[in-house]
């Protein structure tokens, strides 16, 4: 696992887009031997000039202005133990926010930073999710209205279809984060431990009305998602 940074360190990234009004996503890298790794994050308005953070990474400057127009940061969602590269400088400069993970990721967060909460009520248009079977150790999100709604995912769900550079793309590949949306290696053998509990999540997922888009936190952003979840269930069955 990669040290964790101490100081607002950008690695390359993407430009900030707006997935929709009041939510903005941005594909990240993580440098490797003979390539790039796509980690992404993605922010939340959650009114009242407040924002969610999910899979915080350190941008540039205009990015994180952005960022600071369309809310506060408020919230910083590490989704697991293995999403804190850049939570300490984010700390340093958003002290005021909390910082939420998993309960059974909470102690690998905290030797990032603390305090670290393992609830958080974010209003009306975003919802934390502790992923069912999964031995309480990750997060995703609801984002949106009735009618509109964005899933967020972390590491359970890859679809990491172009990695950049040989090395990544060994790596995607090796680890089961691509070519097309599956269940990653990593989850199947350190995350998923009830089958069952996490197969009837993900087809309580696909059978939300409206839900529209989901969004991994490595790899492209998966539109109407429900036949992806019910098929990942039936693998999981």
């Amino acid at each position: 696992m990669a040290k964790l940074h101490d100081e607002w360190r950008v690695l390359p990234h993407g430009p900030l887009a707006e997935v929709e009004p009041g939510l903005l996503t941005v594909v990240g890298q993580i440098p490797m031997p003979l390539g790039n790794f796509p980690r992404r994050m993605t922010v939340v308005s959650l009114g009242t000039r407040r924002t969610a953070i999910f899979s915080p990474i350190a941008l540039r400057d205009e990015a994180m202005a952005r960022i600071e127009a369309l809310g506060e940061p408020a919230y910083f969602i590490v989704p697991n133990g293995a999403h804190r590269l850049d939570l300490r400088p984010f700390h340093a400069r958003y002290p005021k926010a909390r910082i939420v993970t998993a309960a059974g990721a909470r102690g690998k967060v905290e030797e990032a930073v603390k305090p670290v909460q393992i609830r958080a009520s974010l209003g009306p248009r975003a919802r934390i999710v502790a992923l069912a079977g999964c031995g309480a150790s990750e997060l995703a999100m609801l984002v949106g209205d009735k009618g509109n709604l964005s899933l967020i995912t972390n590491d359970l769900i890859g679809n990491v279809a172009h990695p950049s550079g040989p090395g990544a793309w060994v790596m995607s590949r090796l680890m089961g984060f691509g070519p097309s949306p599956r269940l990653t290696r990593p989850a199947k053998w350190f995350l998923i431990k009830d089958k069952a509990a996490l197969a009837a999540q993900l087809r309580e997922w696909a059978r939300i009305d409206g839900l529209r888009r989901l969004i991994p936190s490595h790899g492209d952003i998966v539109d109407r998602p429900a036949a992806l979840l019910n098929r990942l269930a039936d693998g999981l069955s």
